[in-house]
């Protein structure tokens, strides 16, 4: 097994807490599986970075989306526009919605057709959020994935 040190990963995930919308319990049991599972399984190569592990704080800042990343000899903020985002989180957070309270009272089609809208706005967040970090940050469809859930955590203002 290689050095985990000797390849370019996330090492620990910060939500900044005054960025958090309030959320429920299995939205929050969402964010803590992809905390974990970012953080065992992960491709994170900030551009222009050595090699070695890295920390990312995540936060919203003046309506943008702040990445805050260290490393070995490294340390960078990248602001995103919220803009590009703003349409599928909103589809992706009513989506996610249904299917909680469907999963309390529906009939399993219902949940699966619902589940299938979920997963398919993930993948195009997902997507999205991979695009937006080309040429700052070089991560995998995995990682994306789970770093889209965790933005779809933070509070949207305005």
């Amino acid at each position: 097994m290689a050095d985990p040190a000797a390849s370019h990963r996330l090492q620990s995930v910060i939500l900044d807490d005054e960025s958090l919308a309030a959320v429920s319990r299995d939205q929050d049991q969402e964010r803590q599986i992809a905390i974990f599972d970012l953080l065992e399984d992960n491709r994170f190569a900030p551009d222009g970075a050595d090699a070695g592990l890295f920390d990312l704080r995540i936060a919203l800042i003046e309506n943008r989306l702040a990445l805050d990343i260290t490393g070995p000899a490294y340390e960078r903020r990248h602001l995103l526009s919220l803009s590009p985002f703003r349409a599928v989180v909103r589809d992706y957070r009513m989506v996610c919605e249904s299917y909680y309270e469907a999963i309390r009272h529906a009939t399993p089609s219902r949940i699966e057709a619902l589940d299938m809208g979920r997963r398919g706005l993930h993948d195009e967040g997902s997507a999205l959020l991979k695009a937006r970090l080309e040429g700052k940050v070089e991560i995998d469809l995995d990682t994306a994935r789970r770093l889209f859930t965790l933005i779809c955590a933070l509070h949207w203002r305005g």
